[in-house]
């Protein structure tokens, strides 16, 4: 799916393939830098190729998880992610993970990329509810969450510490 962005820059979305691994661990890399509020800190990210590889031939190949790749002029500007479980009593119930690169915040990406999971979501007809973790007090991404439809279900105290400081996380849902 191709989305024109502000000032003419075009956004395409689009599964993430195994031959996606080295630039997706160099945009892990560089996107850890940019924020305090993902849980990974540059250098903790510690996949290989080989193995980033093969997870996301998982990924493609299981009928409730989708990896996301958000490219601008094809290099990495975001990742959307579902994970979800083959177990029968929680493989309905998926786990939201996404990050946009600093240089792309507030140009609709991350509505986008929710916009493409949750309808993917919704036509697979196997999940009924996606659920997320965001740090308290990143407001900029409840906001956005809150506007999709995703409700606060609880607050984890202390579940983040950076420079020696802690911060609080709130569960977010959405029910399908």
């Amino acid at each position: 799916m191709r989305h024109q962005l502000p000032g003419g820059v075009t956004l395409l979305i689009r599964e993430a393939a195994p031959e996606d691994a080295a630039a997706l661990l160099d945009y892990l890399e560089a996107v850890s830098a940019e924020s305090e509020f993902l849980t990974f800190a540059p250098g903790e990210f510690a996949l290989g190729v080989a193995a980033e590889a093969e997870l996301l031939r998982q990924y493609a190949e299981a009928e409730n998880q989708l990896y996301l790749l958000g490219l601008v002029e094809d290099a990495v500007a975001a990742v959307a992610i579902l994970s979800a479980s083959t177990r029968a009593r929680i493989r309905h119930s998926a786990e939201l993970a996404m990050s946009v690169r600093r240089q792309y915040w507030g140009q609709g990406i991350g509505s986008l990329m929710l916009d493409t999971l949750i309808g993917w979501a919704r036509a697979t007809r196997i999940i009924t509810k996606i659920n997320l973790r965001v740090r308290a007090d990143n407001e900029r991404a409840i906001r956005l969450y809150q506007r999709k439809g995703f409700t606060l279900e609880g607050t984890l105290r202390k579940q983040m510490r950076v420079h020696e400081r802690y911060f609080d996380n709130h569960c977010l849902g959405l029910e399908l």
